[in-house]
């Protein structure tokens, strides 16, 4: 059996409000909003008493989503968002945007920083990562040219 689809990527926040404005200057959608909690919940993530609230956010072509959640219950025991980009496990996320340059000036406005510059890989991409809330590693790519195969 193969994979059909991956339906989203999950990210956990302190301050779910503030997630939800800078992934929508980003361009994506907020598709709704929800508190989870119970033992189906609980028996997923194997977490006893979980309690969190979820954001679903969906990116502008309709098919890829993003699920922000911000944890009542129990308490957050690990923190990665300052981790380095050679740091195991989950990276970052990365969108393809129109305009790289804008969308990064925007961005800084909603308090994103630039890891280091914007590049550009031959003549197919500029990319570039930004520390969007709370430290969250973000990919951008803008596409200048061909893809390779």
């Amino acid at each position: 059996m193969t994979v059909k689809r991956m339906d989203n990527v999950g990210i956990v926040v302190e301050d779910l409000d503030a997630a939800i404005e800078f992934f929508e200057e980003l361009g994506l959608e907020l598709l709704g909003r929800s508190p989870i909690e119970g033992e189906w919940a609980s028996g997923v993530t194997g977490l006893p008493g979980m309690r969190v609230e979820i954001a679903m956010m969906r990116t502008p072509d309709g098919h890829s989503r993003l699920e922000l959640s911000r944890f009542l219950a129990p308490a957050v025991i690990a923190d990665h968002r300052n981790a380095p980009v050679n740091a195991l496990g989950y990276l970052r996320v990365m969108f393809t945007v129109e305009d790289i340059d804008d969308t990064v000036a925007r961005l800084c406005k909603r308090g994103a920083q630039l890891v280091d510059q914007v590049v550009q890989y031959e003549n197919m991409y500029r990319l570039c990562y930004i520390r969007g809330p709370e430290g969250i590693l973000i990919g951008l790519a803008q596409e200048l040219g061909a893809r390779p195969a």
